[in-house]
């Protein structure tokens, strides 16, 4: 998509590749030679696999500009660094489908959060495999889905997720308390484009009520793991985690309850985060310029 950066328009440019002499001021250098204005620079550079990572937002001061001309122009210093690079428009907002079960609290604040402005991103529909919060999407105005699953029917559900998503022309699906496993497959076909949610008590305390389960082994801490889904069950690489101290005298239902506060906080911010391209890849752990 070509879209017009005019002066005051702003973009964001991220990077990753080999550590070496000489990066920040090849790509300041480029952009103070074009009038762009940085506003905000954050780097890493990790010594354990000698790569450095650059999250760069800056700001147009003369004429307009295209998006793609200016990748063009900057594909050189990529050539030279064997960058791994992404340059974005921040007027283009990530377009979500979001996918839910019986557990609403996540849409529900993700929904909210959208509405009142303060999450910069575009929910273009719901899919859920109930249709439990089928009346809360439509009351904020937003396509519902119904795709039941099925062990017979999971591979033909899954594809009418991905037909879904170009339907949508979504970049990002967020698991917001779905309780389906992807298929490996699936898992592959969205790389680095699926967030999921859970409670970071895993792997113990799997399968219902784990906040029970908790409450009955007397854990002294609960919390939530927001990360990037893989064929690896519940192990991409994270994202956000939060969590909070429990004792003796929270019964279950309490647990569950600022349990779930935890988890939509953690889902909030993973998303809000990745929406502004603050979350670089690096192997199976992410860089997060928060």
């Amino acid at each position: 998509m070509t879209s017009s950066t005019a002066p005051g328009t702003e973009f964001v440019l991220t990077v990753s590749c080999r550590d070496r002499l000489g990066i920040v001021h090849r790509v300041s250098g480029f952009l103070a030679e074009l009038g762009f204005t940085i506003l905000e620079s954050r780097q890493f550079g990790e010594a354990s696999t000698d790569t450095f990572f650059l999250r760069l937002h800056a700001r147009s001061e003369t004429g307009p500009w295209d998006t793609e001309p200016l990748r063009k122009q900057f594909e050189p210093i990529a050539a030279e660094f064997d960058m791994d690079w992404q340059l974005h428009d921040t007027t283009e907002k990530r377009r979500l489908i979001v996918m839910v079960s019986r557990f609403g609290h996540c849409l529900n604040d993700l929904l909210y959060r959208v509405r009142s402005g303060s999450l910069p991103v575009e929910i273009a529909a719901v899919v859920s495999n109930h249709r439990d919060f089928e009346d809360l999407t439509t009351w904020h105005g937003l396509p519902f889905h119904h795709v039941p699953v099925t062990a017979d029917t999971k591979p033909q559900a899954e594809r009418q997720l991905l037909d879904l998503v170009e339907e949508y022309e979504a970049d990002t699906v967020v698991l917001a308390r779905y309780m389906q496993v992807l298929s490996d497959n699936l898992c592959t076909e969205l790389a680095g484009r699926v967030i999921n949610i859970h409670h970071s008590l895993l792997p113990s305390f799997k399968g219902a009520r784990p906040y029970a389960q908790a409450h009955a082994r007397g854990v002294k801490v609960i919390g939530a793991t927001a990360h990037f889904v893989t064929a690896d069950l519940d192990e991409g690489p994270i994202i956000e985690q939060a969590f909070a101290r429990v004792d003796h005298g929270l019964t279950p239902a309490q647990l569950t309850a600022l349990g779930r506060d935890l988890e939509a906080g953690a889902l909030a911010r993973a998303v809000q985060w990745h929406a502004e391209h603050r979350v670089l890849l690096n192997g199976h752990r992410t860089v997060v310029f928060d």
